[in-house]
Parts: structure tokens; C-alpha cells; sequence
């Protein structure tokens, strides 16, 4: 014989069985619809990471034809006048150049690497200039192991010859200052140049894009860092000074 209780108990679980289903199913259904939610955003991150490469990649592209273009008018110039030991010179740095250039195809490298590329550039530009180029360099030791986007320095070295010292005439120099300050990297190049007043508005404009196109890649490999780039122009000279973060390649050997 069932006692009251007993009853009582059945009454009370075939009442609470189909609300406790009921949960059970919309739970599940939360559960799977935060799962297609986590998949989707995930998904999205994916893509706008994809894009932001892409983006990148891009900007990258941009730099590399002004160095291309600009060292085959140095060779050009070498073989016009003839000078055939500077123009073997040349192409073997520039195949050196290549070599080491394709290897690399990390987003950021360290500023030994960029200082070695930038120095193959200088190589074939003291073919062209011989005796009438001085190039200082002020790098210090700490900060060599410290990361760049590729062609930052390089680009400012080719910018300083296109717009300064291959406008005017006898001697030039250049400057090239790299340390660590604050566990941020200042960078400054200076070229010797005519007056800023001398300059063309379209040639002012073209070293805008330049930095523009510099301060872009920065921004987008240090979103949450301040970044900073500047011009300066003076009567003897022109600078830019530029300030990243302070980071180095994270050790996977352990």
C-alpha cells in the first residue's frame, strides 16, 4: 500500500520533471548558442588579425620599390660614367642585400639586422659619393637585440639621400643615432641639406607620406603603446626622430 508520503513524492516529481527538463534544455541551448558566439568571435578575430597583416604587408610593399628603384639609378649612374670596379662593387652588395632581405619575413626584426641591411645601402651609396659622404653612427650596445619593423631605418637613411644630400653639392653627412631611453628606443637621422625654405612643397609632402606610411606600422605592431615620429628642419640639416617600445624576441628554447 502507498502511504501518503510516498504519493506525495511522485505528485511532487512528475510536477518538477518536465520544469526541470525544461532547464536542462535551455541550458543546453545557451550553452551551444555561447559556443557558436565564442566560434564566431573567434572567427572575427582571425579575420581582422588576417586583415591587419594584410594592412601591414601592404605598408611593407610600399617601402621596398623607393629602395629597388633608387639603387638601380645608383647603378645606372656607375655604368654611364664608366666606372666598372664601383658597379661590380655595387651589384654584389645589392646581391648581398637580396640575400639577406629574404630570409626575413618575420613583422619585426632586431635593429642589429636592419643596421646591417641599412649599412649595404650606405655601401652603394659610397660608390656613388666616394669621398663626399661622412656617415657617423651612434648605436648603443643595449639596444641592438631590440625589435624593429624591417626597413624603419633604412627608409629614413634612403629619405635623407633623396630629399638632402643628393640636393646639394661638395660634402655631406649623416647622422645616425640609436639608443635606449626609458625602455623606449630613440632614433634620430640627420642629414646635411639645403634650407627647409629651399625645399618644394611637393617634396616636403612626399617625406610626409614616408613617415605616414612609417608611423602606420608602428601603430599597428604597438596598438596600446605611445608612438612617436617627428621632422625637423633646420638651415644646415634636417632630422627625424622616432620612438618606439623597447622589445626583444621571447626565449622559446625553454
Amino acid at each position: 500500500m502507498i502511504t501518503q508520503e510516498t504519493f506525495s513524492f511522485y505528485i511532487m516529481l512528475s510536477v518538477l520533471a518536465p520544469i526541470i527538463g525544461a532547464f536542462s534544455l535551455l541550458f543546453l541551448f545557451l550553452f551551444e548558442k555561447r559556443l557558436d558566439q565564442l566560434e564566431k568571435e573567434k572567427h572575427e578575430l582571425l579575420l581582422e588579425q588576417e586583415l591587419q597583416e594584410a594592412k601591414y604587408n601592404q605598408l611593407n610593399q610600399q617601402i621596398q620599390p623607393h629602395f629597388f628603384f633608387n639603387t638601380l639609378n645608383v647603378i645606372l649612374s656607375l655604368a654611364r660614367l664608366n666606372r666598372k670596379a664601383e658597379l661590380i662593387s655595387a651589384i654584389e652588395v645589392l646581391s648581398k642585400y637580396f640575400k639577406f632581405k629574404y630570409k626575413q619575413t618575420d613583422p619585426l626584426i632586431t635593429i642589429e639586422e636592419e643596421i646591417q641591411y641599412t649599412r649595404y645601402y650606405l655601401d652603394i651609396q659610397r660608390l656613388r659619393f666616394r669621398d663626399r659622404l661622412d656617415v657617423v653612427w651612434s648605436v648603443e650596445e643595449s639596444c641592438k637585440a631590440s625589435l624593429v619593423p624591417p626597413y624603419l631605418l633604412q627608409t629614413l637613411v634612403e629619405n635623407a639621400f633623396k630629399h638632402g644630400l643628393e640636393k646639394i653639392p661638395g660634402q655631406g653627412k649623416l647622422i645616425i643615432i640609436l639608443n635606449e631611453q626609458r625602455n623606449r628606443i630613440y632614433l634620430e637621422v640627420w642629414n646635411s641639406s639645403a634650407a627647409a625654405s629651399e625645399s618644394p612643397a611637393h617634396q616636403r609632402d612626399e617625406i610626409g607620406v614616408g613617415l605616414l606610411n612609417i608611423q602606420k606600422r608602428l601603430q599597428m605592431l604597438f596598438p596600446e603603446e605611445e608612438i612617436f615620429i617627428q621632422l625637423n628642419e633646420e638651415a644646415k640639416g634636417t632630422s627625424v626622430q622616432v620612438f618606439w617600445p623597447h622589445t626583444i624576441k621571447e626565449d622559446t628554447s625553454t
